[in-house]
C-alpha cells in the first residue's frame, strides 16, 4: 500500500516529505480547534462549518517576494510606466499578475488563445492564436510584452494545437506586430535547453541570442536565479551565456528594441 501511495506522489510530482509532514501538523491543529471550541461554548454568532485545514502557514512569512512571476511582473510593469508608450499590447502573460499591474495605471490590450469572460477596466481582451499571424496587426504597436508565455506555444497545455515550432511562429508574429524602435519585453525559463512536456520549454541563452540576431538590440537583461532572487541589469558576458547564468530553471527577462 505504501509503495502505491509513493508511486502516486511521483506521478503527480507531489512533495512526499511535505505531505507526510502535514500529518504531524494535525496535532496542533486539533489542539487549536479544541481551544477555540471551548472559547465559543456560550456564543453562537459564528457556528462551525466544514473543516478547512491550512497546515503549512503557521510559521510562514507575510507573503512571497521571490520567484519568476513576482520579479518579472514588477520589473516590466515599472519599465512600461516609465516609458509610457502610445499603445501597449500583451501576448499571453498572466492576467492576475503582470496585466493587472499595468492596468492599474494605463490601458493594455491582451491577446490570448484562452477566453476571458469578464470585462475589466483598462483591459481590452482579444482572443487570438499567436502562432497564426493576421496582417491586420502589422506594425500595430510601439510596445509589446510576452512574459513566461512563449515557452508554452505549441505544447497543447492551454488548448493550442501541438506544434514543435510554435514558439518560433509566436516570436515572428510579435516581431511583425512591433514597429521599428519599439520595445519588446520578453521573458522565458532559462537553463539547459529542453522540453518538459506538456508544461513548457526551457531555453539556453545562445538559442535566445540567435533568435534576437538582426532583429533586436538588448536594452537590458535581468534574470531570476534558481533561488528565486532577481539579478537586475546584468551584463551578458560569454561566461554567463555559456553557463546560462548558472540556472537550471531560471527566468531570463529581456528589454529588447526592434532594429529590423
Amino acid at each position: 500500500m505504501l509503495k502505491k501511495i509513493y508511486n502516486i506522489f511521483i506521478f503527480f510530482k507531489m512533495n512526499k516529505t511535505k505531505v507526510f509532514s502535514n500529518f504531524k501538523e494535525l496535532k496542533w491543529f486539533y489542539k487549536d480547534f479544541k481551544t477555540l471550541k471551548k472559547q465559543l461554548e456560550n456564543n453562537n454568532e459564528f457556528p462551525f462549518g466544514d473543516w478547512f485545514p491550512v497546515l503549512n502557514e503557521k510559521n510562514s512569512e507575510s507573503g512571497t517576494s521571490k520567484g519568476h512571476y513576482f520579479h518579472q511582473d514588477l520589473l516590466v510593469a515599472n519599465k512600461i510606466f516609465i516609458n509610457n508608450p502610445k499603445k501597449h499590447v500583451d501576448i499571453g502573460s498572466r492576467v492576475d499578475g503582470f496585466v493587472a499591474h499595468v492596468a492599474s495605471f494605463r490601458e493594455i490590450e491582451v491577446f490570448d488563445i484562452r477566453p476571458l469572460n469578464n470585462e475589466i477596466r483598462n483591459i481590452k481582451f482579444i482572443i487570438m492564436d499567436a502562432t497564426k499571424f493576421d496582417n491586420l496587426y502589422s506594425d500595430y504597436t510601439d510596445s509589446i510584452s510576452c512574459l513566461h508565455a512563449l515557452e508554452h506555444f505549441g505544447l497543447g497545455r492551454y488548448g493550442d494545437n501541438i506544434d514543435a515550432f510554435g514558439h518560433i511562429k509566436g516570436f515572428e508574429m510579435i516581431n511583425k506586430m512591433l514597429i521599428k524602435g519599439g520595445h519588446f519585453y520578453f521573458s522565458v525559463p532559462i537553463g539547459k535547453q529542453r522540453i518538459e512536456f506538456n508544461a513548457h520549454r526551457v531555453f539556453n541563452l545562445y538559442y535566445l541570442l540567435n533568435l534576437f540576431k538582426n532583429k533586436y538590440e538588448i536594452a537590458s537583461f535581468s534574470f531570476v536565479d534558481d533561488k528565486g532572487d532577481l539579478q537586475e541589469n546584468v551584463e551578458l558576458t560569454e561566461k554567463l551565456i555559456n553557463e546560462n547564468c548558472n540556472c537550471n530553471y531560471g527566468c531570463g527577462i529581456f528589454d529588447l528594441i526592434k532594429i529590423n
